[in-house]
Formats: structure tokens, sequence, C-alpha cells
């Protein structure tokens, strides 16, 4: 049987794996804040979270050896994380902007 990932970097994976999500659920919550109150600062500070969330994701993929197809699916995941909530806070600005326009 192969193992993928060696039993001694087992936990260093289960880390990477688990901050990978903490970080891009701070990430979003930041930017959200960040449009919500309008402040550039908090910007800033989303995008260092989303260096971090690379750096995570780099690591997690070094980990476990990703090459080929595996390596782009995580490429397109960090994308994904950088996108996603944008897009999320379009739709809800969209969705919403009649109950702003009614006061």
């Amino acid at each position: 049987m192969i193992e993928p990932v060696a039993l001694s970097d087992f936990f260093l994976s289960f880390f990477s794996a688990s901050m990978i999500i903490l970080t891009a659920a701070l990430y979003a919550g930041i930017y959200s804040w960040a449009e919500i109150t309008r402040k550039r600062t908090l910007h800033y500070w989303a995008i260092a979270v989303y260096g971090l969330l690379l750096a995570l994701v780099g690591l997690f993929s070094h980990i476990n050896h990703l090459h080929g197809h595996w390596l782009a699916l995580t490429v397109a995941m960090a994308i994904g994380y950088w996108w996603m909530p944008r897009l999320i806070w379009r739709l809800c600005v969209a969705t919403h902007s009649h109950e702003f326009n009614n006061h």
C-alpha cells in the first residue's frame, strides 16, 4: 500500500489543512468587514491573511507531494479563495440593494 504522506508528516499535513480552512474564513470575514466599514486598512489586513493562506497552501502541497493535476487543483482552490468572498459580496449587495433604496 502506498502512503501519500509519511507518518512523521501527518500532523503537519493535518495542521496545515485545518489552518487553510481557518485562514480562508478569516480572510472572508476581514474582507467583508472591510467592505461594510469602508476601511482601507482592513483591506490590507485581508491581503496579508490571504498571503498567509497562500503560504499554507504551498506548505500543504509540498508536504503531500502534490504534482500534476493535483497541484493544478490546489492552485485553482487558492484562486477561488481570492475571488469567492468578492463575488459573494457582490451577490449580497445586488440581492439586498432594494432594502437600502427603500430607506
